[in-house]
């Protein structure tokens, strides 16, 4: 088997290996998803399989398979492969939940689902997921992983409602901003990666590092979003870019730009109340987080957080899976969509 480091210098190759790594399992997992979303009520149905077709990368399951490897377990097992399938339906959830609360009218380049199908049909198919993911959940028995997945979902509903109180405030401070990240985005991961461990009947060490390791990356992977909102087209993203902002949400690239030039307050705040960017607003405003080196900055840290996220796992055996879980927050920080 070709090593990993052999390919590290080269993004695509590295994506080839890491996911091609798991490809079987990955596979697995689809079907489980295809059968456990499937539903004799026709609605619930459509619903599901509408989600299920718009994708997505899969990388909440991809980080329970790899952490579940890396930690000496069998990732072929069928305990591993349904709860990467919960970790994929909670994510799904509340991704439907999110738009909604956004009123976002696309994702991934197609109609979201609210838009499509209205947001009653939306709540509901939301909750929908999220009771179908606890009761497969259920089905292992297992009070530890029912204690994870509760105290998951509590966080990033949390998270929704403190962010909900922040809407639209360009005196955002950069301790909410990443509390409210946190709760949304890398809690998700960690506990992706620590049930993964769990699962694999890891020592406590192995399960906190792996734990630790989610957090750290889950950060960066958010960091790298923020950034992409400004510097990709709708196209590459996959929704509007620069919505973030429209939607009266203040991200890390425009703190550390209010911290330097504390009057774009005033063009934030407009942008903010139009919910809509007027002439060259947007062009300006990314003209001035270049010239301020806020994005610089922004980048930096994701790649601290990364960078942390790698020697949480040092301690972990050097498997393949160990070498591609040192390669994914790489490929979350230089993503392109």
């Amino acid at each position: 088997m070709q090593s990993f480091q052999s390919v590290k210098k080269d993004p695509k190759l590295i994506a080839q290996r890491v996911f091609g790594l798991l490809e079987n399992e990955m596979k697995l997992v689809e079907a489980d998803f295809k059968s456990r979303a499937a539903s004799n009520i026709q609605v619930i149905n459509y619903l599901s399989e509408y989600l299920r077709e718009s994708g997505g990368k899969r990388i909440r399951p991809t980080m329970l398979l790899l952490a579940n490897g890396a930690a000496g377990g069998n990732s072929t097992n069928e305990s591993v492969i349904r709860l990467a399938t919960v970790m994929e339906m909670i994510h799904t959830a509340t991704l439907v939940h999110d738009d909604i609360i956004d009123n976002a009218q696309t994702r991934r380049n197609a109609p979201s689902v609210n838009a499509r199908f209205g947001n009653q049909a939306s709540v509901l198919m939301g909750d929908w997921l999220y009771m179908t993911a606890f009761e497969v959940s259920l089905g292992e028995r297992n009070l530890e992983l029912l204690d994870i997945l509760t105290n998951l979902t509590k966080r990033m509903t949390e998270g929704e409602l403190i962010q909900l109180t922040v809407l639209g405030r360009s005196d955002l401070t950069e301790e909410t901003y990443f509390e409210i990240l946190r709760r949304k985005t890398a809690y998700l991961f960690s506990a992706c990666c620590e049930i993964g461990a769990i699962l694999a009947g890891a020592t406590k060490e192995r399960q906190e590092a792996l734990k630790s390791f989610g957090m750290n990356l889950g950060t960066a992977f958010q960091l790298a979003d923020d950034l992409m909102d400004f510097t990709s087209d709708d196209e590459v993203m996959g929704k509007a870019s620069g919505a973030d902002l429209i939607e009266g949400k203040l991200t890390l690239p425009l703190l550390l730009l209010v911290e330097k030039d504390p009057s774009i307050r005033k063009l934030l705040d407009g942008i903010m109340l139009e919910g809509a960017y007027k002439g060259n607003a947007r062009q300006d405003l990314l003209k001035r987080l270049k010239e301020t080196g806020a994005l610089e900055a922004t980048n930096k840290r994701a790649h601290e957080f990364a960078a942390e996220a790698k020697r949480n796992i040092e301690i972990l055996p050097e498997t393949e899976y160990r070498l591609a879980l040192e390669d994914i927050p790489a490929l979350m920080i230089d993503r392109k969509s």
